[in-house]
């Protein structure tokens, strides 16, 4: 009698141990339950399987942790859960969820870092994403090492920072940003650009500094190569380049820079005011984009010693001072 009501008893055990098992395997590879195509859902760091199964049972993408967290056991431990945003969708299952998780492919933010803005100015546009805050990247942009080999005389990496559109995850340190920023420069500026440098006798920060200056004189692509020539010719005989962008930058150094230049700010004492130093400032005043960095390096093959803002976005190049202060007068006047 004991041993028919044990065989019973280890029968029905059976059955619903392979019940569980049927349903924990049902529910593994059924699609979560996310009340949209695409959902967000963030795994702070520290949280284990148990406590992202809770999360998601509460958030309703799934029915029960259980087969969350047994599923984990089976196919993925030791492997940890990686912290971050992940993006789900209604056709994803919990073992391409937990695949996800362990591989931490997280989600990725665009940001567009324009050209012509300082390192400060950049910081705004990053500061959502950073997971070790603004200090760090501050941090991060005085550390030179990145730069080393190409500008030993940098201070800080101003100029550097290229311009594009990267993708970082929610959380990713400053170092990793700055890391990428720099890595992009330098795969813009690569050995061709360096043998130029060369070629044009100047220092790999001389070229990006000139062109920090030609990114902020002219937006118009075909007038790169002209501000270049300018610049080219005023050094070639030194003279002074004059130019304004190099005072706005002195100015927002020492934080007194109100909206625009008066004749009184022309006179600033600096290094970076090229209306009272000669030569180029003692570095760039914002990380020039590709075409600048390629107008600083082939200038146009001009006579230009000056230009004048047309006040249509564009400019009028002049070989002589008599021709450069009839173009003041015209487009000037009314200014």
């Amino acid at each position: 009698m004991f041993l028919k009501i044990a065989r019973t008893a280890l029968s029905l055990a059976l059955v619903v141990l392979f019940g569980a098992m049927i349903w924990i395997a049902f529910e593994f590879y059924r699609p979560l339950r996310a009340p949209s195509a695409k959902s967000v859902f963030e795994v702070a760091k520290g949280m284990g399987p148990r406590a992202v199964g809770r999360a998601l049972r509460e958030r309703r993408l799934i029915r029960s942790s259980l087969p969350f967290v047994v599923g984990y056991r089976l196919f993925f431990y030791p492997r940890p859960i990686k912290a971050g945003e992940y993006e789900l969708n209604s056709g994803l299952r919990e073992k391409d969820l937990l695949d996800m998780l362990v591989r931490g492919r997280v989600m990725l933010h665009s940001v567009t870092i324009p050209e012509g803005l300082t390192a400060r100015e950049v910081l705004p546009l990053v500061s959502p994403l950073l997971g070790d805050g603004e200090a760090r990247f501050e941090a991060a942009v005085r550390d030179t090492r990145l730069v080393a080999a190409l500008d030993d005389r940098a201070q800080d990496l101003e100029g550097y920072l290229f311009p594009e559109t990267y993708s970082f995850p929610s959380g990713v340190g400053a170092e990793e940003v700055v890391g990428a920023m720099v890595g992009e420069f330098t795969k813009v500026f690569g050995e061709a650009s360096r043998t130029r440098v060369r070629e044009l006798h100047l220092t790999v920060r001389q070229a990006v500094t000139l062109a920090s200056l030609i990114e902020k004189e002219t937006a118009i692509p075909e007038e790169r190569r002209l501000v270049s020539a300018v610049f080219h010719n005023r050094l070639r005989i030194g003279m002074k380049l004059d130019c304004d962008p190099t005072v706005i930058y002195a100015l927002k150094l020492k934080g007194t820079y109100g909206g625009r230049l008066t004749k009184k700010d022309l006179a600033l004492s600096s290094p970076y005011n090229t209306y009272v130093s000669g030569g180029l400032p003692p570095g760039p005043t914002c990380p020039p984009g590709r075409d600048a960095l390629e107008a600083a390096l082939e200038p146009a093959p001009e006579p230009y010693l000056y230009f004048v803002s047309k006040n249509d976005g564009g400019h009028f190049f002049s070989r002589t001072l008599a021709e450069h202060s009839a173009a003041v007068h015209r487009y000037q006047r009314a200014r």
